[in-house]
């Protein structure tokens, strides 16, 4: 996969088409992100301590990773995430847009 945890993502199909956010966690066996302030879900839970409180709770689920596409810092635009090797040899991906580097390097 080739958008990792950190990146800046706008979803591109679903509910939440056009949001943008951060990604929180990227879950590789499933091919799923999870992004912050995207795709909602409620979950029922029972009060199970005295002090805690029960009832409906909204959280963010993952969503698949073909719903997302990668917005570049430098340019802004959305963008397709390439490959390329540097001088060094390390390989480091880059955007196909405006070929800015999108790894810390």
């Amino acid at each position: 996969m080739r958008v990792t945890k950190g990146d800046l993502v706008k979803v591109i199909a679903g509910d939440d088409r056009g949001k943008t956010g951060k990604v929180l966690r990227v879950l590789a066996n499933e091919r799923r992100v999870l992004v912050e302030g995207v795709h909602f879900v409620k979950r029922h839970t029972r009060r199970t301590r005295q002090d805690q409180q029960g009832g409906i709770l909204e959280k963010e689920a993952p969503i698949h990773v073909s719903n997302v596409k990668v917005v570049c810092p430098k340019c802004g635009k959305i963008t397709s995430v390439g490959k390329r090797s540097l001088a060094s040899g390390k390989r480091v991906r880059s955007c196909k847009q405006c070929g800015e580097i999108l790894d810390k390097v």
